[in-house]
């Protein structure tokens, strides 16, 4: 754990400051009625569409707001940082306009989509290291090799430059919602975008509830408010790569827990379910961060029932290569899917009778694997059923148990990706 020593609190003035430095770098993103989540929850819903940004995300905001004040020796020296991708891409296009060199760390599990988009987005100016199983082991090597080159660290969101460049998210809001706005949602990562957003609100629009989204899987805000201090977790969940951190800064902690009116977590699966819902109903590709915000209103949907509600869609860098994945872990947060290990006797029609008498008849197998060994009684097969409604579980169930199979129910089990992947 890292005492805070820090008390700094954007001011109004030096984001304003940042929104006239980008002005003309960043697109000013629309905010955009969103009439599939209204009909919902009957409130009027309102995406900032920082998915449609220049580089897909609203990272581009506080890295050129850092990048552009740096001195000239500064820039000479060249720039460092670590990033999962989206802060990445911004420090990569910034130094791309400013002509300024960068070495980028990434974690070595990045998708490659989003390491290409930052060789796209940098051009010459940019040198690629994957290192690393997560963001805090990239930032490690980052930082060892600025005090060796004597370089500059370009923070994701632990900087002041950095926290007011993404705070011009919420003036862009502001200055485009007509109407008082009663709940606003947005995801946390490092906490970089949510100290900008909820101090102009607090500021300028002190009546709205901010809720901060973090996944269930890395909840580094949320349980270091809980434990009143900037606190390390032990180990997270890295699908949510662009908001997986196992620690928020020391800065950004201060400002969320003074700003923020609470913190919550949305499980994976539904994160994932959310995802394919906004691209089936409206056609609005996200990646999973970018669906923290939209995920989290269910938990609210009594408070924001006729309110005016807004949701920042962080980012859209999304690897088309997870989509199976993504769908899996859907399905099997609706209770939609189901995986098994089934001991079969080793006899002739064992296999048939499972199929005849014990899957429903809307029940799909999606998923079989079988090795049949001679010197057993028993022969293990994994088992991947799909199911069309919820309530069949409990009838595949009970017939599993008449027909008394040797089974195990996988699905409950935390190293279940480690049978089907």
């Amino acid at each position: 754990m890292r005492e805070t020593t820090q008390t700094y609190f954007p001011s109004l003035e030096n984001i304003k400051a940042a929104q006239t430095i980008l002005k003309g770098i960043v697109t000013h993103t629309p905010l955009m009625r969103n009439f599939t989540y209204s009909d919902k929850f009957g409130a009027k819903i309102t995406f900032k569409r920082e998915d449609l940004q220049v580089v897909r995300s609203y990272k581009i905001r506080g890295a050129y707001n850092k990048i552009s004040g740096l001195s000239a020796e500064e820039k000479g020296s060249g720039v460092v940082c670590a990033s999962a991708g989206n802060h990445a891409q911004g420090v990569a296009h910034s130094c791309h306009l400013l002509a300024v060199k960068a070495t980028i760390f990434m974690p070595a599990p990045t998708p490659r989509q989003k390491v290409e988009q930052v060789r796209f987005f940098g051009k010459e100016f940019v040198e690629i290291v994957l290192v690393g199983d997560t963001f805090d082991d990239a930032q490690k090597e980052a930082i060892s090799f600025c005090n060796q080159h004597s370089s500059i660290f370009i923070p994701p969101f632990d900087d002041q430059k950095v926290i007011e460049g993404q705070g011009t998210v919420g003036l862009e809001i502001l200055e485009d919602c007509g109407n008082p706005i009663d709940y606003l949602f947005l995801p946390i990562g490092g906490g970089g975008l949510a100290s900008g957003v909820a101090s102009v609100f607090k500021t300028l629009s002190p009546q709205t509830k901010i809720i901060g989204v973090e996944p269930a899987g890395a909840p580094a805000m949320k349980n270091s408010m809980a434990l009143g201090q900037n606190t390390k977790l032990d180990s997270i969940d890295k699908f949510v790569d662009g908001a997986a951190v196992q620690q928020v800064g020391d800065l950004t902690f201060e400002i969320c827990r003074t700003h923020l009116d609470a913190v919550v977590t949305v499980p994976e699966g539904l994160i994932c379910s959310t995802m394919l819902e906004l691209y089936n109903r409206d056609a609005i590709v996200v990646e999973p961060a970018g669906a923290l915000s939209v995920a989290a209103l269910a938990q609210f949907a009594e408070e924001i029932k006729g309110k005016n509600v807004v949701c920042i869609l962080s980012g859209s860098n999304n690897d088309i290569s997870r989509t199976e994945e993504i769908r899996e872990r859907s399905l099997l947060y609706e209770g939609l899917k189901h995986y098994f290990i089934v001991r079969f006797p080793q006899r002739a029609g064992a296999l048939k009778e499972f199929l005849v008498e014990v899957l429903g008849p809307t029940d799909d197998i999606v998923h079989f694997e079988y090795t049949k060994k001679t010197a057993r009684e028993k022969g293990p097969a994994l088992i991947g059923i799909e199911q069309q409604q919820k309530a069949d579980f409990d009838g595949l169930m009970q017939r599993m148990k008449e027909k008394d199979l040797n089974f195990e129910y996988l699905n409950e089990r935390p190293d279940l990706f480690g049978f089907i992947v």
